[in-house]
């Protein structure tokens, strides 16, 4: 009898054995001929015939990338959402149009948003086909502002960790030892899925340095998200947290300018914060009582308390997704992630210069352009990387030490 289960291995690796041995001056003749046979399984007495395209896979993949891509393999997306669903593609097509020119008759050719998408990881090829995406886009009207809007308005992630929102507020001016007022800035992240406040606190500046601050907060307490939505100040597009997302693996996108309506989670929850808790408290010994109270408010009265739009408690929520979590570990090679990167040529001897002081790699790097990283607010501690790798710590240079050191040791 013939089937058309999947065959066991040893019968595809008998139909890549006899295309060596079929008449045909091409491998396209030889496959041909490959296809017009009957293999047999000895063990069950099944009868095989395949199509020549079949086939032509088999030897492609056999030939890319060995014997194993012939064995039946796990989805690599299994476990995951595979489609998008329209509150999410509204949510990217809101993001994305700003971003790109019209034709002729003002419009953004569908066939340039669907490359964008792809190009800055909103979505994959396999999780939303081309044709889908343009059936999806004319049937449902994604492109008129108004049917986008309703699809935004309703939009959530499916799981914990998909999508953070950040932004910063203004917070209550604070009187310094010397009575002088400053003002202070509350910097927070919300879980768009679970609505968890995953960090947030005050800072007397709205500046990189505290905004990467919270954000290494935030990621050592829940994990680390797949794609990061941030406003468009100057915080959230400096380079630091950009190579921040990189090193990290993580989408990082912006809103729209002036369109409050696409942070509506964040924007939302800083108006309970202000109507529930700044009001509630008045006067603030320092900072830190600033910030501890708002610890303890958001852990107690925000997180751990019933929340309408998931209907239970963010914190609740957020646990029903504890096994998908990729939680970062604390060390200093998590800490080098948030470090400031600067490029730098290594000498004829081995040594850079950074900060008007010369320091020496710690291998053989003559010649190299080299990448320093170093935590911003310490300046005598430099980690040198080359092509991704990382090699440890430089060495200020030391003159008389070297002049002392066996010549086969610096030459």
């Amino acid at each position: 009898m013939t089937s058309n289960k999947k065959p066991p291995l040893i019968i595809r690796l008998q139909v890549l054995a006899a295309i060596d041995y079929v008449p045909g001056a091409t491998v396209r003749e030889r496959i041909k001929a490959v296809s017009q046979q009957t293999f047999i399984d000895r063990e069950t007495g099944i009868r095989y015939v395949f199509t020549w395209r079949t086939i032509s896979t088999w030897l492609y993949r056999y030939k890319k990338d060995g014997i194993t891509t012939l064995e039946p393999k796990t989805r690599s997306d299994k476990q995951r959402q595979r489609k998008v669903a329209l509150p999410q593609l509204a949510e990217a097509l809101n993001d994305a149009l700003p971003k790109l020119g019209k034709n002729k008759v003002g419009k953004t050719p569908k066939s340039a948003l669907y490359r964008y998408l792809l190009e800055h990881n909103y979505f994959t090829r396999q999780q939303l086909a081309r044709t889908t995406f343009y059936r999806f886009v004319n049937h449902h009207h994604l492109l008129e502002s108004e049917t986008n809007d309703k699809l935004r308005t309703a939009f959530a992630m499916l799981h914990a960790n998909e999508l953070w929102q950040g932004d910063t507020m203004y917070g209550p001016s604070l009187r310094d030892a010397n009575g002088r007022w400053k003002k202070t800035f509350f910097i927070a992240f919300i879980d768009d899925a679970s609505r968890l406040i995953t960090h947030g606190e005050f800072f007397y500046h709205d500046n990189t340095e505290n905004m990467i601050d919270a954000f290494r907060s935030a990621l050592y307490k829940r994990g680390k998200p797949e794609r990061l939505y941030f406003d468009n100040g100057s915080n959230y597009r400096s380079t630091a947290i950009l190579q921040a997302c990189m090193r990290l693996d993580i989408h990082l996108s912006h809103a729209p300018v002036r369109d409050g309506a696409a942070k509506g989670k964040i924007e939302r929850f800083f108006r309970g914060f202000r109507d529930r808790f700044l009001v509630m408290h008045l006067e603030f010994d320092s900072l830190e009582h600033l910030n501890q109270l708002a610890q303890e408010w958001i852990e107690n009265q925000y997180n751990t308390q019933y929340h309408s739009g998931i209907q239970m408690a963010p914190l609740q929520r957020f646990n029903l997704d504890h096994a998908r979590i990729h939680y970062l570990a604390q060390d200093e090679f998590t800490d080098e992630v948030f470090y400031v990167e600067e490029n730098r040529q290594v000498s004829k001897v081995n040594v850079f210069s950074i900060n008007a002081e010369r320091w020496e790699c710690p291998v053989d790097l003559r010649g190299k352009t080299i990448q320093i990283r170093y935590d911003r607010q310490r300046r005598d501690r430099y980690i040198v990387y080359f092509n991704g790798q990382r090699y440890g710590l430089a060495r200020r240079l030391n003159l008389s030490l070297n002049a002392r050191l066996p010549k086969e040791k610096h030459s």
